[in-house]
């Protein structure tokens, strides 16, 4: 009663976070979300791990909705389904569906058509997509359904060629019809024709005394177990069907393979067997359908994605170091835009800087080295942030830097916070504006030494200088010599005195104590 209790819950929080599908719109996308992940030896589930700054899942989501034009997206969860729905967010159209016991890609796609697709008038088109492709790009998805469109047939595959070391290949093999059948005769119109997609572990279950013999039309071929591993044209995960072929005959898939699950990608042999079309599309982007299952490739992805954020951006702006960054893709997209809109930038971007995705740069900005901007903030033009600041606030919260304003060395600002133009914050300032007392700080100021500033309102033109100030407005205020006072050293009192005392000095065999 227990596991029904639960099972009842996630179900309900799941509905919570879903959205309608459209019911005219003729796409719908599925993203298998569901798998363990245990090979990545993480708490965290295998969807949410990220590449670029972008859990899998969601770079994956968001490639399927703009490559398919669609808002119709249906994930599949299983382990952490909360979190990981969660994690995805509420969006138009998207629906999340259980898969309590993962039994393979089938299976779970069976559950996404039980649970959605009940509707026999719909007979648009599904896709399917891995949850852990997180370099696939709405290009690749674009292209993919531009061929499933343009060339009518009831599935449709997206494949790619391995080109790395024919060892390491774990990937599915596409086997099409050779050039011969078993008994010598060519093939004819068949060859190359995709006969099934068949899975490494089960290649490697083979008997290798024994050909692998299947039927095609009529007609059979044998492989060797090691013509099979030799094959470097792989599956990517990717598939195209015509939503009222695929369930009718989703409910053929068997588990009878090494896993004991349903494949989807045995649907192939299903579909040929009953004289249905089964075509492939390949993508020459390898890297846009490279999934994982270890740390090691997703830190491999994690570096393929950055490559692609400096080629981007290596003849707009200025780059410490091509290995060491990190800028968001909408922040990449906005820093496109302008240099096309306004012409020449000249933003810098030190070694090791992070940009976060709600960052909006002016020009001429300079971002030294292990600086971190993370949150809704905006700069100015030609403002300079020293190395090791850290900037930031929380979602609802904004941060402005006004224009040719400096933040120095090791600074911590963050918060709901403004800080006016020509105004420096020197090394060794903690400012923070929280949502009851923003701060605000106006122009031509300067702040030094070890300040700490909350909550505070700053008139223009003054200089504060080894202070504590909390909740506090700070008037500019004229000497009789024309000269601005000077905010120094305006220490709070200290609270607490009653409980600290001094140590009495140690002496032999007997721990210091407290003085009475």
């Amino acid at each position: 009663m227990e596991v029904d209790d639960q099972l009842w819950e996630i179900k309900a929080q799941l509905r919570e976070l879903s959205d309608k599908l459209n019911s005219k719109d003729e796409k719908i996308a599925i993203i298998l979300a569901a798998g363990h992940g245990k090979r990545i030896k993480s708490e965290t589930p295998k969807m949410l791990h990220k590449v670029w700054g972008v859990p899998t899942v969601l770079r994956v989501a968001n490639a399927a909705r703009h490559g398919l034009q669609t808002t119709n997206l249906i994930l599949v969860v299983g382990i952490k389904a909360i979190e990981v729905a969660k994690a995805c967010g509420q969006e138009k159209g998207r629906f999340f569906v259980y898969q309590p016991v993962q039994q393979g890609t089938g299976h779970a796609v069976r559950i996404a058509l039980d649970e959605i697709l009940h509707n026999e008038d719909f007979d648009g088109t599904v896709y399917v997509f891995p949850g852990d492709v997180g370099l696939l790009s709405q290009h690749v998805v674009h292209e993919f359904a531009a061929a499933f469109e343009s060339h009518p047939c009831d599935m449709m595959v997206l494949t790619s060629m391995y080109n790395g070391d024919i060892e390491e290949n774990y990937y599915g093999r596409i086997i099409r019809v050779p050039e011969k059948d078993i008994d010598g005769v060519p093939s004819g119109e068949d060859q190359d024709k995709v006969i099934e997609i068949k899975e490494h572990k089960d290649i490697l279950s083979m008997d290798t005394a024994e050909p692998y013999i299947v039927q095609f039309n009529g007609r059979g071929y044998a492989f060797s177990q090691q013509e099979l591993l030799q094959l470097r044209e792989f599956n990517t995960g990717l598939y195209a069907f015509r939503a009222q072929t695929l369930r009718e005959h989703i409910a053929l898939l068997r588990e009878d393979n090494v896993q004991g699950e349903l494949y989807i990608t045995d649907l192939i042999s299903i579909f040929n067997s009953n004289g249905l079309t089964v075509r492939a599309a390949t993508t020459e982007d390898e890297h846009a359908v490279l999934g994982f299952n270890v740390k090691s490739v997703l830190k491999e992805m994690e570096i393929i994605a950055r490559h692609a954020a400096y080629e981007k951006l290596k003849d707009t702006i200025s780059i410490a170091d091509r290995e060491d960054f990190f800028i968001a893709d909408e922040v990449i997209e906005e820093i496109l835009a302008m240099d096309e809109e306004h012409g020449p930038l000249d933003i810098s971007i030190g070694k090791g800087v992070y940009i976060g995705p709600n960052v909006k740069l002016g020009k001429g900005v300079i971002i030294k080295s292990q600086a971190c901007l993370d949150g809704n903030i905006i700069l100015g033009d030609y403002v300079t942030i020293h190395e090791g600041a850290h900037l930031s606030t929380y979602p609802h919260q904004t941060l402005k830097v006004g224009n040719r304003s400096e933040i120095f060395q090791d600074d911590i600002v963050k918060g709901d916070l403004t800080i006016g133009e020509n105004t420096r914050i020197e090394s060794e300032v903690n400012m923070t504006g929280d949502d009851e007392y923003p701060t605000r700080i106006g122009n031509n100021v300067l702040i030094k030494g070890t300040s700490y500033v909350f909550g505070c309102i700053i008139e223009d033109d003054i200089w504060i200088e080894h202070s504590v100030l909390k909740c506090k407005y700070v008037e500019r205020t004229l000497r009789k010599d024309g000269s601005i006072q000077p905010i120094k050293w305006v220490i709070p009192p200290p609270q607490g005195l009653d409980s600290v005392h001094s140590l009495q000095p140690r002496k032999s065999g007997i721990r210091p104590g407290r003085e009475k």
